[in-house]
């Protein structure tokens, strides 16, 4: 059957991004926003660590947004989720120069341009490790914006993550779609390719490619000009 839907991830694919220098600017930034209130910077990073294993463990029980607080709260006290309202004006302020340890590919925008001509629905499937605020920031510094998109992960709306092929599942059900009307397109083998366990098509944009086993091969791939030739076959 003819696609009527694309998934996008968004880091390293939608976003250009160096993954160890975006968490460094992201953990370096997060804790200097905390220090003032008493949290110290090892604290708070091992705190994001196991919270965000603690996420991408979640087995559908809970959303992702309390699997990681109760696991963050319960290293460095059951009362700092009070300071919820802190890590959102980090989201606001401070996080945003993150952006400048991104790059920008104005082929993203343009591809997203063409598919909605197209009147292809478009969900932004990137790992719903962070809460919506942050998502939608990410989201801008790609060129693109949130409504761009029919639906958008992220931790407060999501109870599985990559590579988990239940993160794909729960997509399907909440959109009532079928996967082989959909097709995934990312930059990790492995994360984005477990959507192929569906049945659904997958292409792996290498310009920023995550590959911890060496078998991009498996799946259809390359850079943005042979993502829209397999596009405009599908």
């Amino acid at each position: 059957m003819s696609v009527t839907t694309v998934l996008f991830d968004l880091d390293g694919t939608l976003l250009p991004m160096d993954q160890e220098l975006f968490l460094k600017a992201y953990l370096g930034g997060l804790c200097k926003k905390l220090a003032p209130f008493g949290y110290a910077p090892k604290a708070v990073t091992d705190g994001i660590w196991k919270g965000t294993g603690a996420m991408v463990q979640n087995d559908g029980s809970r959303r992702n947004e309390e699997a990681f607080w109760e696991v963050f709260c319960g290293l460095l006290g059951e009362d700092c989720r009070k300071d919820e309202p802190i890590f959102e004006d980090f989201y606001r302020n401070e996080f945003q120069k993150v952006a400048d340890v991104c790059g920008k590919n104005p082929a993203a925008k343009e591809l997203i341009d063409r598919l909605k001509a197209r009147n292809l629905r478009l969900v932004l499937a990137t790992n719903p490790l962070f809460p919506a605020i942050a998502t939608h920031s990410r989201t801008r510094w790609a060129g693109l914006e949130p409504e761009d998109f029919l639906y958008i992960t992220t931790y407060e709306n999501s109870s599985f993550c990559k590579p988990n092929p239940d993160y794909y599942r729960e997509i399907l059900d909440k959109l009532g779609l079928r996967p082989e009307e959909c097709v995934m397109v990312g930059n990790d083998v492995q994360e984005d390719g477990a959507a192929a366990q569906l049945g659904m098509p997958v292409f792996i944009l290498t310009d920023c490619l995550i590959d911890r086993t060496g078998d991009v091969s498996q799946f259809p791939h390359g850079g943005f000009p042979e993502l829209n030739e397999w596009l405009e076959t599908r």
